[in-house]
């Protein structure tokens, strides 16, 4: 082949390549990963990937349910005991918390808290998406607490859920709160979130801070208080005014005016109104209040009023109940200061050598309020750290005499008569002889009477009676009066029918089934109430979020008639004129009442009233080791401790102060019947010791032999408070001479000395 024909036949193999490489070029075809990145497959990623995150979400939705059960945490509450003025005296419970209804916050104290935290709370579903997915990615790099929360998985969260800052505990506070949102109203969820809610000062929720910062509860909060509860919950312990240094000041300013703000750009709060309001600052921080002195016993009070009304403990325990007693504060106050004046002070309760007797006194009392049958005042002991029982409502000692006026007012009520046929009204006659046999009872009873006192020569009125409490003389009239009769009107007055009440002895008549001081408080309520039942009750309200406890109404019905009930009253009024009642004689008021010591000294009583109080104070032995009924003679180094002695003076010393400032009434006595003066016999009320008789000699109450033996030992089953003796008493002689009755009414003697001089004896 020659070189022309090589260069052609090169030409024409390059010529058959060209068109190939052009071939090639023009196509357009990609080679590698280029061939998959298009839009179609961009497209379709996006939407698998949307829907797998959908089927995902779906799948978490349903997958976490919504608890069933609160945190522990989140429902303890406390209980809440306030006076009756409002005031609060303690609080219960490990949880400061009271949970409160929703219209117990103001509703401008409501929009403060949405105004700073969210904003959107009525319109939205309940979640923040864009807020929880920031606050969960920088959770899972580290960076800090999840944040972007609203209200209602702020609720969720403190409700449900915990307070660490996981991403597994956001996600499910997020599926959780959609679930809530769905099935609680936005009301219901904003109270719940203010009731959980952590405030600082040992405060959660809304009336915990209220109460804490401002002393106040939470339907009192003003606008301004409330922006700042709203703005302290971001961190408590920092923006508490009272400790917050410079810098937390700065910032819980910022957070206060920003609440102000967002009201107004809410349009919740108008611009010139926004101008006037200033920081209110918080008051100190205070202690809670809590169960030293004698607030322990009357929270017990309480408590043990809702139980007998059907209030289960564990329903008081689980907490959330505001209680408003009928507790005067200033009465309350005067009481205690009474008993720490005239009783305490005057104990050595460390001296026991010397004292011994000081170590076993105990004393309880119940102030009551007639007209309305609310206690006023209680007092209990010396406090729970030394006695955990309340001495006002211990029931295992007896009241003594002060159960007189029942058999006397059992009497009247009845129409019952005396052994003779005679009526019994205060002006009746009986045998005053003491030691002498009851006539007319299946159990024989001889009562001896205070030092074997024999009192008139041999008879005297009831009115006389009463003011000696003279034994004798009540034992027959018990049996007079039927004792079923007389039982029948005890329980009726208030009296509880425990076991073991003596009901068909005679001996009953001396007060010897056992009482507390609140029973004896409501039966002379409803003597000085003329006859209209009075329960004695502490409890003036008691709320709860899930419904109120309304306390049975203390003023009932009529179980005396007025008749009766005033000719009572008539008699006592004289017990203190001129009975065993003087020590408390005042020009301060009118009073009446019963003194009370029972066998061996065991116990002192004074049951007194005025038309505007009742109060009870009643000292009970009780060895501090063995817990058995000790003798209070010997009592601050003293003779007998008998009713008209401590018991007395406290119950003077108390209403004194408890009536100062007001102006007090006399007794409405209209309706007392005192019966048929008695003829003038030469006879006298004034008291002898017994003489040895062998012939017994018939009277209209029964036979009168003396020298007859005490079937129940020692003196007889209680033995009664004699009047308190005049200054130097001429001791009595055997046998004398009877004096006639002076017709000219007996001027008031001087106060007597509180102590008899015999420690032997006994004091009526």
């Amino acid at each position: 082949m020659g070189r022309a024909e090589a260069r052609k036949a090169q030409q024409q193999r390059g010529a058959r390549k060209a068109p190939s490489g052009r071939q090639g070029k023009s196509t357009g075809k990609r080679s590698g990963i280029r061939r998959f990145l298009n839009w179609k497959t961009i497209l379709g990623t996006f939407v698998g990937g949307l829907l797998l995150m959908t089927a995902g979400a779906v799948i978490l939705y349903f997958s976490v349910n919504e608890p069933t059960d609160p945190n522990q945490g989140a429902v303890l509450q406390s209980n809440t005991y306030k006076y009756a003025d409002g005031s609060v005296m303690a609080t219960t419970g490990k949880m400061n918390r009271s949970i409160v209804p929703f219209d117990k916050v103001p509703p401008d104290v409501r929009t403060a808290f949405i105004a700073i935290e969210n904003k959107t709370f009525y319109k939205d579903s309940g979640v923040d998406v864009i807020g929880v997915g920031r606050g969960v990615f920088n959770t899972a790099l580290g960076r800090g607490k999840a944040g972007g929360s609203t209200i209602t998985q702020q609720y969720v969260k403190n409700y449900y859920l915990t307070q660490d800052q996981s991403a597994t505990r956001k996600l499910r506070e997020l599926i959780i709160s959609l679930k809530v949102d769905q099935r609680m109203s936005k009301d219901d969820i904003l109270i719940g979130y203010l009731n959980t809610n952590f405030y600082g000062r040992n405060a959660y929720g809304i009336q915990a801070a209220a109460q804490a910062y401002y002393g106040v509860d939470s339907d009192k909060l003003t606008l301004e208080q409330g922006a700042y509860l709203a703005a302290v919950i971001q961190a408590p312990s920092q923006y508490d005014w009272a400790t917050a240094g410079p810098n937390g000041k700065r910032l819980v300013m910022i957070r206060f005016n920003a609440v102000l703000d967002n009201m107004v750009e809410m349009g919740e709060l108008d611009q010139a109104k926004r101008a006037t309001l200033k920081f209110q600052e918080p008051i100190k921080p205070k202690t809670r209040p809590g169960m030293d002195g004698q607030k322990g016993y009357l929270v017990q009070a309480a408590e043990l009023e809702m139980n007998k009304q059907g209030i289960k403990d564990a329903e008081i325990n689980a907490g959330g109940w505001t209680i408003t007693l009928n507790i005067d504060k200033k009465k309350q106050a005067a009481l205690e200061k009474a008993v720490q004046d005239e009783l305490e002070s005057k104990l050595d309760r460390k001296n026991t050598k010397d004292r011994p007797q000081d170590q076993s006194v105990q004393a309880g009392a119940t102030s009551v309020d007639a007209k309305t049958g609310g206690i006023v005042a209680m007092y209990g002991g010396q406090g729970l750290t030394e006695k955990s029982e309340s001495n006002a409502l211990r029931t295992d000692y007896q009241p003594g005499s002060t159960f007189k006026p029942i058999v006397l007012a059992s009497a009247l009520e009845t129409g019952a008569k005396t052994q003779d046929g005679r009526p019994i009204t205060p002006n009746a006659l009986y045998d005053g002889t003491s030691k002498r046999p009851v006539v007319g009872s299946d159990t024989a009873f001889a009562p001896q009477n205070q030092d074997d006192i024999n009192y008139g020569d041999p008879m005297i009125t009831v009115q006389e009676a009463t003011n000696s409490s003279v034994n004798s003389v009540y034992a027959q009239m018990f049996v007079d009066a039927k004792p079923a009769k007389v039982k029948e009107t005890a329980l009726s007055l208030g009296m509880a029918d425990r076991e073991g009440w003596p009901a068909a002895s005679p001996a009953m008549s001396l007060g010897t089934m056992s009482a507390n001081t609140v029973e004896m408080a409501g039966v002379y309520a409803t003597l000085d109430n003329h006859g209209k039942k009075v329960t004695p009750t502490i409890i003036k309200k008691a709320e709860h979020k899930d419904g109120e406890f309304k306390p049975v109404n203390p003023v009932g019905s009529q179980v005396l008639t007025s008749k009766t009930a005033d000719t009572v009253t008539k008699v006592l009024t004289g017990v203190v004129e001129e009975g065993s009642g003087k020590a408390v004689r005042s020009s301060a008021y009118e009073a009446a009442g019963k003194t009370g010591t029972t066998e061996s000294n065991v116990a002192a009583w004074f049951t007194g009233y005025t038309p505007e109080l009742v109060t009870v104070v009643a000292m009970f032995g009780e060895d501090p080791n063995s817990h058995n009924q000790v003798t209070l003679t010997g009592t601050a180094g003293k003779g007998r401790a008998g009713g008209s002695s401590f018991p007395a003076q406290i119950w003077q010393a108390y209403t004194l102060a408890a009536l100062k400032g007001q102006t007090t009434g006399q007794f409405d006595l209209s309706d007392a019947e005192m019966g048929t003066p008695p003829p003038p016999p030469t006879r006298s009320a004034s008291p002898t010791t017994s003489a040895p008789s062998t012939t017994p000699t018939p009277t209209s109450s029964g036979t009168r032999p003396t020298g007859t033996p005490d079937p129940t030992g020692s003196g007889g089953t209680g033995k009664p408070d004699p009047t308190p003796p005049t200054k130097n008493p001429t001791p009595p002689t055997k046998n004398p001479t009877p004096p006639t009755k002076d017709p000219t009414p007996p001027t008031k003697d001087p106060t007597p000395p509180l102590f008899p001089p015999n420690p032997n004896t006994q004091q009526r």
